[in-house]
This record gives C-alpha cells, structure tokens and sequence, in this order.
C-alpha cells in the first residue's frame, strides 16, 4: 500500500467527548429589610464563601442593588438557591436569588 508504514496500525477515534453542563451565573438582589448578617450567614452556608467574600458579596449588593455570587453547573445554582430561598422564607426575609445563563 501506498503511503502506509509497515507495522503501523492506525486506530480509529475512540476518545469520548466531555460534555460540560452549562454554567448559570448567581446574582443576589438587594432588599431593605433581610438584615446584612443573614445574607452573609446564607452566603457562607450555601455558597461556600468565607465570611469576607461574603461580607464584600453583601455590601456590593447593597449598595449596587445586584451582586455576583458565583458561576455554577445549572443543577447546583438551581439546588443552592432553591435553599437560600427556603431559608430566608422561614425566617419571613424576602432574600432574593436569581441565575442567569454565562454569556
């Protein structure tokens, strides 16, 4: 055969393709009354950021009116601020959380 080299065997493309889930940006909203405490306790808790990430990630909210939390798989952000939701709920705040697709 032309073009081959003896004893070389080529293989076919066998690796699989890594399908990454889309990845949702976690904004936090501005409110005047879930005191800054609570949304660094749940900032902590639920999106495993250290009390000065936290703190700065509330301030920024506060005073911009919407602050990034982070960037998750779609699964986790609807999982983490599913629970930050319940949360605030039970303790009658109105904490708001919303995600959006990554541009």
């Amino acid at each position: 055969m032309a073009g081959s080299s003896p004893g070389v065997e080529t293989l076919p493309d066998t690796a699989e393709k890594t399908a990454f889930a889309p990845l949702y940006r976690v904004l936090i909203h501005n409110d005047d009354i879930t005191p800054a405490g609570f949304v660094v306790d749940v900032l902590v808790e639920f999106f495993r950021k250290s009390a000065t990430e936290a703190e700065e990630i509330m301030l920024t909210a506060h005073t911009q009116g919407v602050a990034y939390v982070a960037t998750l798989p779609l699964e986790d952000a609807e999982f983490r601020v599913d629970q930050a939701h319940s949360k605030a709920r039970a303790a009658k705040y109105p904490l708001t959380f919303t995600y959006e697709p990554e541009a």
